[in-house]
């Protein structure tokens, strides 16, 4: 597990000390359950649904792990468990240089205590070390907060829309960071 200390303001209360910690395979069992509750929380902001991933066996959980870098988010006071999700990886059907920013979710408890630019940066600094020129994302249309907090980070629309894989009547829309 790789760990870092970020400092991220607090809503404008002072700030917080937000731990960011990468995971591997042998955490398969923190990412599922807060994997599983962010799709209970927002089903609608990702692309699978929490029925499909509640019946994920360890197998799975730690293929994920293998396959993605992810990064949990920490913050004394806001519990022990984590507060936030991100993830990276290499799409093979993207074009080459290009990760994509997955699994972007924050705890209803930890929203507005500076914990998802972190998360962000998580990525952008992963895709960086990578080698990477571009970090893609998808964002539902109607998730304004998740799309104000992108753009606050550096990602602009790139004009590309699409149905929302776990719910077709649903758009989102691609944004992109380049980060060479």
């Amino acid at each position: 597990m790789v760990s870092e200390q970020r400092t991220a303001a607090d809503a404008g209360s002072g700030s917080r000390a937000v731990e960011i910690r990468r995971i591997g395979p042998d955490d398969w069992q923190v990412l599922r359950d807060i994997r599983l509750a962010a799709l209970r929380e927002a089903p609608s902001a990702f692309g699978s649904t929490y029925a499909r991933e509640a019946a994920f066996g360890e197998a799975e959980w730690r293929d994920r792990l293998a396959a993605r870098r992810t990064f949990l988010a920490y913050v004394p006071g806001l519990g022990a468990g984590p507060v936030g999700i991100s993830g990276g990886y290499v799409d093979e059907d993207s074009p080459p240089g290009e990760v994509e920013l997955v699994s972007m979710w924050v705890s209803p408890t930890a929203r507005g205590h500076g914990v998802a630019a972190p998360l962000v940066e998580a990525v952008l600094g992963w895709a960086r070390d990578e080698g990477a020129q571009t970090v893609h994302l998808w964002v539902t249309v109607g998730n304004d907060r998740a799309r104000r907090l992108y753009e606050r980070c550096g990602f602009i629309l790139t004009g590309e829309k699409a149905p929302l894989p776990s719910d077709p009547s649903l758009s989102e829309l691609g944004m992109a960071h380049a980060v060479a």
